[in-house]
């Protein structure tokens, strides 16, 4: 019988203890054992979007006893944000024994805010922890990097996931196809809320009917991938391609050109690496992201 349960399932299968965070098995371990003595240390949690660095942030703070501030530093960057919310918060009187603070997105501080932080978790060492996240540690100043256990945080494996999904589909009551976990999987990894809102998207009366149109896109990507095999690759076939095809994920390119780079610069993966990188982090500040893309695009043929 389907379950008529609406609820969104991104959200009703959020994790919500360290035995429900899918992956990262020995770093689970070594948290829950801090967290058993109601305290843990300073952590920057780092790794490619959609690994689940926010998530394993926010379930530290769930299972302490203490108060916590999140701030999201792609939002309040400056350092005002430090010295007011940050200080403030750290040096007030608590009725708990423990505080902690959450910046999410930490690699976009500023130099000047990241130095004040430094300043401030020496300050306040007894009374407050710190949780970072981000994407990219190398913009982590090290001094900030150095009173915090820096940990890389690796997405659950494509199989993890997808039995992950299997299992959720069973809760359901959603009769469904191996094959048709394994194309979401394939087309949405790592990012699970995407995967989790298309299994609800294609939840017909209790059946996983994938419609291909959700899955649209991955076409373009082998004709972008053939034209930069080649010896010459030309940047307008490229751009044609991808404007025609009217990408709304941009990140699915950067994850299709990191994952077969062997192919169109064979020898070359550090170089792409480090641009796609690059490009990658740039998208966070640019407002037009098929020109980011393109740009990249035009890199990568030059170093042909």
């Amino acid at each position: 019988m389907a379950n008529t349960d609406n609820s969104l399932l991104n959200e009703k299968y959020r994790p919500v203890t360290l035995d429900t965070y899918v992956g990262n098995e020995n770093l689970k371990s070594s948290i829950s054992k801090q967290l058993d003595n109601n305290d843990i240390q300073n952590y920057l949690f780092y790794g490619p979007a959609g690994t689940g660095k926010t998530t394993l942030a926010k379930l530290c703070v769930q299972n302490l006893d203490c108060d916590h501030l999140y701030i999201n530093a792609s939002d309040e960057r400056g350092i005002e944000t430090i010295r007011d919310k940050v200080s403030g918060f750290a040096s007030v009187a608590s009725f708990k024994s423990l505080k902690v603070v959450i910046l999410d997105e930490a690699d976009f501080l500023t130099i000047q805010a990241q130095a004040s932080l430094r300043n401030i978790i020496e300050t306040f060492s007894r009374t407050t922890r710190f949780i970072l996240t981000c994407n990219y540690v190398e913009r982590i100043i090290d001094p900030l990097q150095s009173r915090c256990q820096t940990i890389k945080v690796i997405p659950p494996t494509k199989k993890e996931v997808a039995v992950h999904l299997a299992s959720i589909c069973d809760k359901e009551s959603i009769s469904y196809e191996p094959t048709a976990i394994g194309k979401i999987v394939n087309k949405f990894y790592p990012d699970l809320r995407k995967m989790l809102n298309t299994i609800q998207a294609s939840n017909n009366k209790g059946q996983l009917a994938l419609d291909d149109s959700l899955l649209v896109g991955t076409s373009y990507l082998s004709a972008v991938l053939d034209e930069l095999k080649k010896a010459k690759p030309k940047f307008n076939i490229i751009r044609q391609i991808i404007a025609d095809s009217n990408v709304d994920d941009f990140e699915e390119i950067f994850r299709f050109l990191y994952e077969n780079v062997d192919e169109y610069l064979p020898g070359k993966a550090g170089t792409a690496a480090f641009l796609i990188n690059e490009h990658q982090y740039k998208a966070n500040f640019r407002i037009d992201k098929e020109i980011n893309v393109m740009s990249l695009i035009n890199n990568l043929i030059n170093n042909k």
